[in-house]
C-alpha cells in the first residue's frame, strides 16, 4: 500500500462557471498567475439553487482547483475578479493527505 503525506498546505478549491468559455479563461489565468497548480474543469453538471425569491436551474461547469493554501486568498480575489456571476460559487476544502510525490509537484507549482 503507498503511504499518504499529510496536506495540510494544500486546498481544493470548487468553483462553478456558467459556461466552457468562461472556465478554460479562468483556470487559464490561475495557472499562467501561479495561484494554482492545477485546474480540471468538469463536463456540464445541472446545479439547483436558490437565489433571491425562487428557485433556479443551471447548466455549468465545475472548476477543481488544486493550490497551495498560502496562496488562497489571491486566487479568490483573481476568481472574483475574472468572474461574471454576482456572487460566484467559491469554496476552498481542506487537503488532508494526498501521494507525496503529487503534492510535492503541486507546491512546486506544476513545475
Amino acid at each position: 500500500m503507498t503511504p499518504l503525506d499529510e496536506a495540510g498546505d494544500v486546498v481544493i478549491v470548487l468553483v462553478a462557471c456558467p459556461d466552457e468559455e468562461t472556465a478554460g479563461s479562468i483556470a487559464r489565468a490561475l495557472v499562467e498567475e501561479r495561484l494554482a497548480a492545477c485546474v480540471s474543469a468538469t463536463a456540464d453538471v445541472r446545479s439547483v439553487y436558490r437565489w433571491r425569491a425562487g428557485v433556479e436551474e443551471a447548466r455549468e461547469r465545475l472548476l477543481v482547483i488544486k493550490a497551495r493554501a498560502d496562496r488562497l486568498d489571491a486566487l479568490a480575489d483573481r476568481v472574483v475578479e475574472l468572474h461574471p456571476y454576482e456572487v460566484p460559487e467559491l469554496l476552498a476544502l481542506p487537503v488532508a493527505r494526498g501521494l507525496g510525490p503529487y503534492l510535492d509537484w503541486l507546491r512546486a507549482d506544476g513545475s
